[in-house]
């Protein structure tokens, strides 16, 4: 396999390292992004960028839609004040979830 380039890095006390330029460009990293540590059974570990899943085009939409309307209309903007914190409240309080029970064959 023919090397394209290389570079090197230091771990620090905490076993941290910078990405060198070199690779974050050629992977067209950023501030924020995560990569992938990848180990093949012969040792060599290789890495890959991580990115984001396409969202739910639902979600997106209407997304946009919530925040064209406030560009549009700020003035419908309200302070989430504690009543109705107190209305949500008496809706769920008495609902118990468990996060980690299985889903019901009716769920999956």
């Amino acid at each position: 396999m023919a090397v394209l380039a290389q570079d090197v890095s230091k771990l620090t006390d905490r076993y941290q390292t910078t990405v060198p330029s070199i690779v974050r460009k050629q992977m067209n990293l950023g501030k924020g992004d995560h990569i992938r540590y990848c180990i093949e059974p012969s040792g060599r570990v290789y890495i890959e960028p991580v990115r984001a899943e396409e969202g739910d085009p639902a979600i997106g939409a209407f997304l946009d839609f919530v925040e064209a309307d406030i560009k549009a209309h700020p003035e419908r903007l309200r302070a989430f004040d504690g009543a109705l914190l107190n209305r949500l409240k008496a809706l769920v309080d008495d609902v118990d979830v468990d996060l980690d029970a299985p889903l019901s064959p009716d769920d999956e």
